[in-house]
């Protein structure tokens, strides 16, 4: 019998490599998409065929961030992103979230990992994305769960945490990830706009790893 893993996937590049990647090691895995009110359902749906056309089992999870706090809640709010400090897309807490739901419906199923796709690039902007946090989101599993106290909490991997995106999407390319099922672009619509900073990042990425980007 396979081991079971619990996969974060958005819908976007990153999530898409982390889920290929598991399921390339042989786990059983169980996608989670969460719905929380973000300015549009492009990367949803985007997760949904991802997660099918891998062959992986699926779960959307609502949660209601009603509290806004993140231009990425408020479609009234302007996207600007911001390269010197904590962007206005930082969604309060989203990964502490995220990580306790994930972390809960693992140790449910028995799950043995939990995969999250944050990386290198993400560290100067949003706090939920350093391996500093990750490591204090493993102790408080260890410490504050049953299958913790007893040894067997499940791992929280985070594979492409030192990885920058020119390097991911060589890795994904490697593993066979879709990448026109993909979507980053922080606005929605019918094509990615080219200018919000996740836009940017994946452009730079694919011309960093001398490829074209099939979702254009």
């Amino acid at each position: 019998m396979k081991n079971k893993a619990v996969v974060l996937l958005s819908g976007g590049l990153d999530s898409a490599v982390a889920l290929y990647l598991a399921r390339s090691l042989g786990y059983d895995c169980l996608c989670v998409i969460f719905d929380y009110g973000q300015r549009h359902r492009r990367e949803i749906e985007s997760a949904r065929r991802i997660a099918r056309l891998a062959g992986c089992a699926y779960k959307v999870i609502k949660l209601d961030f009603a509290h806004k706090g993140s231009s990425l809640l408020d479609k009234k709010a302007e996207v600007k992103g911001c390269a010197s400090r904590i962007p206005d897309t930082y969604v309060p807490a989203r990964n502490i979230v995220f990580l306790s739901l994930a972390l809960s419906l693992a140790e449910a199923i028995k799950a043995k990992e939990i995969f999250i796709g944050a990386h290198a690039q993400d560290y100067s902007g949003y706090p939920d994305c350093r391996p500093e946090f990750y490591r204090a989101f493993k102790r408080a599993a260890i410490s504050g769960t049953r299958s913790g106290v007893e040894g067997k909490a499940p791992g929280i991997r985070t594979p492409l945490i030192n990885k920058n995106k020119a390097q991911i999407i060589r890795l994904g390319r490697r593993l066979k990830v879709p990448f026109e099922l993909t979507w980053s672009c922080y606005r929605g619509g019918k094509a990615p706009c080219g200018r919000c900073d996740s836009c940017r990042f994946r452009a730079n990425g694919f011309k960093g790893a001398g490829l074209e980007d099939p979702s254009l």
